[in-house]
Parts: C-alpha cells; sequence; structure tokens
C-alpha cells in the first residue's frame, strides 16, 4: 500500500521563502516511474492544483505561481520537493502531495501560512 507524508510547511512572511518535501513509501514500490504533484486548498476555496512533475523530471505550475515556485525529484532519495519563493498572503493553504498510481494517492496535508 502506497502511502505520501508531507513537510516543511510552516509561517513566514510575506516575500518569504519555503521549501516542501513529500516522500512516497511503500512494499515493491518504484518511486521514480510515477508522476506526482501539488495541490492547495484555503479556507471557504476549492482544491486547485499549484504543480505536477512526471516521471521524467518535467514540471508544471498554475499561473498564479510560475516563477516563483520550482517543483523537483530526487529518486535517490524517493522525494519531491515544492520550493516557494516571494511568498505571497494568497499563498496561505493546506499543501497536499499526490503521486499519481495512477489514480492519486494523497498525503495529509502541510499548513503554509504567510503573513506579516
Amino acid at each position: 500500500q502506497v502511502q505520501v507524508v508531507e513537510s516543511g510547511g510552516g509561517l513566514v512572511q510575506p516575500g518569504g521563502s519555503l521549501r516542501l518535501s513529500c516522500v512516497p513509501s511503500g512494499s515493491r514500490f518504484s518511486f521514480s516511474i510515477y508522476a506526482m504533484g501539488w495541490y492547495r486548498q484555503a479556507p471557504g476555496k476549492q482544491r486547485e492544483m499549484v504543480a505536477f512533475i512526471t516521471s521524467g523530471g518535467t514540471s508544471n505550475y498554475a499561473e498564479s505561481v510560475k516563477g516563483r515556485f520550482a517543483m523537483s525529484r530526487d529518486n535517490a532519495k524517493n522525494t519531491v520537493y515544492l520550493q516557494m519563493n516571494s511568498l505571497k498572503p494568497e499563498d496561505t493553504a493546506t499543501y497536499y502531495c499526490y503521486i499519481s498510481v495512477p489514480g492519486f494517492v494523497w498525503g495529509q496535508g502541510t499548513q503554509v501560512t504567510v503573513s506579516s
């Protein structure tokens, strides 16, 4: 059974940076062949796609985060990262990682709060 665990959230001032990490795990699990991504959900809003990365390492981003966020993967460490720079208050949300195996397996989420 595949599980996904996120980490790295926290409180940061506007203009600051955070790096989220996501680690999938499971028996006989070949992490490198699956696409992974991040969604976020702010209070009272629908969950929205933030970024995803293919098994080949190609990443795609929502327009709202292009140029500020960067997603990467380290197959040797079975980890994907979401580097978030120039954070804005509107980036405040719970960030969820998923792995497409296919069908999405979601993590529990990590809270990101951007506030002065």
